[in-house]
């Protein structure tokens, strides 16, 4: 029997490598993406649910499907403070969680970062790890963390400080080897094959997929 998914994100830098894949996917017979504005897409198996994220709680009825793809995430540079950084990267993906697995979703699959930890003295990094703790309690039958090193791709607003980074990281990944492979810069079309490979797997459980890791997956 075909699948729904259920993406968020779907407009950002993994988010819309990995839209097209799960339209192209023989796993799912619908696909519903969640934000605050329409996509410039149309297909027989898309059905946008447009509303701001702030309002999840009122539309958990539409928010109904097996696997659920989780590509929320800003930068505090983006958000421009910290409680706005906060809302996005922790509340509203706890909140899709709680929301999803009360709707009995079997699989949430989430974007995190790598180095997140909870007891982080990096204020990005122990949001990130808060969240992956939070999430990690659902009820889901299978919870994927994906933990990928900077991210490389087009994305719509300019971020001087990752084009900066992944212009050293490009640069330097002849150098990346051994411990240090895990640091090199992946591609967020890598990323989304991962997602989707990693939900077709079917296992169950919580699972910590390294950057180095999605390059394998994301590469088959």
């Amino acid at each position: 029997m075909q699948k729904t998914a259920l993406i968020a994100g779907a407009s950002g830098l993994v988010g819309s490598q990995l839209l097209p894949l799960l339209l192209a996917s023989d796993r799912y017979s619908r696909v519903i993406a969640v934000g605050r504005r329409p996509l410039p897409l149309v297909h027989p198996k898309l059905e946008q649910r447009i509303f701001d994220l702030e309002q999840l709680e009122q539309h958990r009825l539409q928010l109904i499907a097996d696997d659920v793809y989780c590509c929320l995430g800003t930068t505090l540079r983006q958000a421009g403070s910290r409680e706005a950084f906060y809302k996005v990267d922790f509340l509203y993906v706890v909140k899709l969680a709680a929301l999803t697995a009360g709707n009995f979703a079997a699989q949430f699959l989430l974007i995190s970062a790598m180095g997140a930890d909870a007891s982080s003295r990096f204020y990005y990094n122990r949001v990130k790890g808060e969240m992956e703790d939070t999430v990690r309690e659902a009820p889901f039958r299978a919870i994927h963390i994906f933990r990928p090193s900077l991210l490389l791709g087009q994305r719509l607003e300019k971020r001087l400080g990752e084009q900066i980074g992944s212009v050293l990281l490009r640069a330097l990944r002849p150098l990346l080897v051994g411990p240090l492979r895990a640091y090199r810069a992946i591609g967020a079309d890598t990323v989304a094959r991962a997602m989707l490979h990693a939900a077709e797997d079917e296992g169950g459980g919580i699972r910590v997929h390294s950057s180095e890791a999605i390059a394998k997956a994301g590469s088959q």
